[in-house]
Parts: C-alpha cells; structure tokens; sequence
C-alpha cells in the first residue's frame, strides 16, 4: 500500500506537504496540492486509518447495541442517529448483543479498548454488573431505558419513553369501551422491559377497579413466533377468553393476529387488540393494529446529540430526556356493533 513517504519521494516534495495536501489543513500550493492528489490516485493511495488512530485516539465510530438485530423498531433509531451523526462524519457500528449480557459486556470492552469514541446501547435488561462496568468507563455512553443506580452517580445519560404508561394508555383505551376482559402478552418479567410493561398492564387493570387474571397473562420473547405461540396458548387455555389483548411489542401482535386466524376469532369482531412500537407496518395488516409509538426516530436522534456533546468535551453535568408514548388506535382496538357475537 502506497504511503505519503511514497508520494513524497515520487514528487520531490516533503511528507509534511503530502500530508497538508491531502487533508485539506494548513497551507499548500494549490499547484502543488493537484500534483499530490493526482499522484495519490496513481499510487491508489489510502490513508491508514490504524495509523491516525493512534497518532489522535479519536476512531469515528460509535457503536450501536441492539438486542435483536431483526426487530425492525430499530431501524427507524438507526435513521434518527445516522441524521445527526453523518454531518460530524462518525461511522456507525451496528452490533447484534442478541439479548445476552455477555455480548453486551463485550460491546461495552470494545468501547474501554477504544474500538469507537462513544455508545449507544439499547439493552432488555440494565442489570447491575454491565451498569457497574459503564460507570468504570472513560468514554461517553447513552442508554435508551431509564436506569437510576441506587447511589445515583451515574456517568451515563439516558433518553427513554415511558413504555409503562404507553401500555396503561392500551389498558384505559381498552376499558374506556366497557371492555372488562383484558389480556396481556409480554416480555420476560426477570427482565427490566418485561416487568416495566407488565406493571404498566397491571396499574391500568387496578386504575379500572378490575381484576388481574392470570389465565389471561403469557409471557414470550419480543418475536411474532413467540407472539403466535402465547397466543395459541391463551386463546386454548382461558375460559371465560379475554376480550381484549395487550400486546408488549408489535411483533408479538403480528404473531397473536395469526393465532386468532388459525383459531377462526375475528379481530376485532370478536376480540379487540394492540401492540407496541407503531411499526410502519402496523397501518397495513388486516385488520389496522392499533398501536403505541414510542418514537424510536426520536430516541435516536436525541441519543445521538446527547453522545456527540460528551464526544466534543462538552462535560455539563448528566442530563437524561424523557419522551412521552401516543397511542395511536386503529381499526385492531375499536369495539365494532355486534362485538362479541361470534359466527359459527
């Protein structure tokens, strides 16, 4: 690979012009700067990126943790971050931690080994060890869940939506309707997602004066088949059934609408349903889901701005956003005439 030395020694100039000309600082002929890069090309010079890491120990790179790289409510975060971070020129590493901790320990290594300048992690499950190894490091970190370690000196920021309001807000939509019936799919409760959620479900039963019935409770993983599977199981296993359903992430509603097919229940003739996350494709299933938005554009983009301010020294002290979820009700959730009277 062709080095400055190389173009130095092709043109007769000195290394220190080469490498004035190519990155565009500090003075040189332009002349002399046409010569250089046109030699550059000759010579299919590129500048070593290992070598300007060291000599700067800046990457520019962030890196992007996610739990499940093939749930599509990160994508539009992706779209958010990538708005603000492609103006300052940081590349974007996105990483699979398959809900694991020991991949999310790895993520958060790489950033101690200086592999990228920041972080922005999303996780299930902000347990203490991997929050414990955040706090140690020295390098910006932005999470997208909200998490207060008891002695409350964090070193990290975080932006979050209250997903435990967005599925009370399903539950109050539901009994607004006269709906008394009300079943819930969901995360893990181990699992900080999983009981945030649950506890949002939970409060709107008790907010409504209703009961919680845990035959009309399934937990799964945050994927249409393991919607499908709790859905088969609820709707097989609860008498008198729910009336109306919950659903933790809209990938597990997709899941729970195929079940109801494969059982012959309408939706929402005979069974009324919402998911959440307001994917794009939520306003094209048959029928409409209705849906809670979390903002996931939003998330990334005030992730990312939180991170960039840590990255150029600004060390204000730790500030976190909140953003609040809408439900956006489609036809899914809509008590229709006759709710209730199933064909046969």
């Amino acid at each position: 690979m062709a080095t400055i030395y190389d173009i130095a020694e092709k043109l007769g100039v000195s290394p220190s012009t080469v490498s004035r000309a190519l990155s565009g600082r500090g003075y040189c002929k332009e002349e002399t700067r046409k010569r250089i890069i046109q030699a550059a090309e000759e010579l299919d010079y590129a500048p070593d990126q290992s070598a300007k890491m060291l000599k700067t120990r800046v990457s520019n790179k962030v890196l992007f943790t996610v739990p499940d790289m093939c749930n599509p409510f990160y994508f539009d975060m992706i779209q958010g971050i990538n708005d603000v971070l492609d103006p300052y020129g940081y590349l974007l590493i996105l990483m699979d931690t398959k809900n694991r901790l020991e991949e999310e320990k790895r993520a958060i290594q790489l950033l101690r080994e200086k592999y990228a300048d920041g972080m922005i992690m999303v996780s299930f499950d902000f347990c203490e060890e991997n929050i414990g190894l955040l706090n140690r490091l020295h390098a910006p970190v932005v999470l997208t869940n909200q998490y207060v370690s008891p002695a409350g000196k964090d070193r990290f920021h975080y932006v979050w939506v209250d997903t435990q309001l967005g599925i009370k807000d399903v539950v109050r939509h539901f009994t607004s309707q006269g709906i008394r019936r009300i079943g819930y799919v969901g995360g893990r409760l181990q699992e900080q997602t999983g009981r945030e959620r649950y506890e949002g479900y939970r409060e709107g039963l008790q907010e409504a004066g209703l009961p919680l019935c845990a035959d009309w409770i399934r937990e799964s993983d945050y994927t249409e088949q393991g919607g499908y599977l709790a859905g088969l199981s609820l709707l097989n296993g609860s008498h008198p059934p729910p009336e109306a359903v919950a659903c933790a992430n809209d990938l597990m509603a997709y899941g729970f609408l195929r079940a109801c097919e494969e059982k012959r229940i309408r939706v929402p003739e005979d069974l009324l349903l919402a998911g959440m996350d307001n994917l794009s494709l939520s306003a094209r299933t048959s029928p409409k889901l209705t849906s809670v938005s979390l903002r996931a554009e939003e998330i990334g983009r005030t992730a990312a701005q939180m991170l960039i301010h840590r990255m150029n020294g600004d060390n204000r002290p730790i500030e976190n956003e909140y953003l609040r979820p809408k439900l956006v009700v489609r036809e899914s959730s809509v008590k229709p005439a006759g709710f209730g009277k199933r064909e046969t």
